[in-house]
């Protein structure tokens, strides 16, 4: 197997994180070579980029997971990557249940160099918000660009901005007096990285520069807390708009979800 790029290498290095501060009600546990995360709207679970258990011990490991979380009557995502090994483990989800959703393009970027944004178009302004009332309406827009219920959102961000406040910060577009796009910044201490997320905007007010706008102002606060590199888990809308503003991609991200 080659050598990973530094970038992918680097990246790998911010996986099986703890955070200092976990939002209140979640369980942070290893199971294995496995990351168990309890508490969220479904359950989470991920390994290291080579994972050092194959076949039937695999298969052993994937069904405890799955059980764990049938027990309590929740959904769970296994995130795996595209480098990952053992090469079977799709596979191996698949058989066991878990059924995969859309992949998305892992990209790395230098924060320095995305703190430049054209100016936003007229009536939109961005601002930081930590209120629940923000924070649901962050949902409620979410659901609208979907077209599904997403107010789980909501309370997740709300118990994350109460949990742990220097660890994210959430921004909103505005216009017209809602919410009609927004994104989040989650800081990953003692790795040199922070996590892009988000960046949904309504139909209407997509191609304004919005999304542009969101990403410059989350490097800025990234710079200013010391960060090096920022990570996205991208869409492909998103894909090509991040690389050119100068991010890289590193690998692809495809979450396989077992659903009671």
């Amino acid at each position: 197997m080659s050598e990973p790029s530094p970038l992918l290498a680097a990246y790998d290095r911010t996986r099986l994180r703890v955070p200092e501060h976990p939002a209140d009600g979640l369980v942070y546990e290893m199971d294995g070579p496995l990351l168990r995360v309890t508490g969220r709207f479904r359950g989470f679970v991920e390994g290291p980029p080579v994972l050092g258990v194959e076949g039937d011990r695999l298969d052993a490991l994937i069904a405890r997971q799955r059980d764990h979380f049938a027990a309590r009557g929740e959904a769970v995502e296994w995130k795996t990557r595209a480098h990952d090994l053992p090469a079977d483990l799709p596979d191996r989800l698949v058989r066991a249940g878990f059924a995969p959703e859309e992949r998305e393009t892992v990209l790395v970027g230098v924060a320095k160099e995305m703190l430049e944004a054209p100016p936003l178009t007229a009536g939109a302004t961005i601002r930081q918000v930590t209120a629940d009332a923000d924070l649901r309406a962050i949902a409620a827009m979410e659901s609208a660009v979907w077209g599904e219920d997403w107010s789980w959102l909501g309370e997740d961000l709300i118990q994350r901005v109460t949990s742990d406040p220097g660890g994210i910060a959430v921004l909103v577009a505005e216009a017209d007096g809602r919410v009609v796009s927004a994104a989040w910044l989650v800081h990953m201490p003692g790795t040199g990285f922070a996590g892009l997320w988000g960046g949904s905007t309504l139909p209407e007010w997509r191609g304004r520069g919005i999304y542009r706008a969101l990403v410059a102002r989350r490097a800025q606060l990234a710079v200013a807390a010391g960060v090096d590199h920022l990570q996205v888990d991208a869409s492909d809308d998103s894909r090509p708009i991040l690389g050119r503003l100068g991010f890289h991609t590193v690998t692809t991200t495809t979450p396989y979800v077992w659903t009671p």
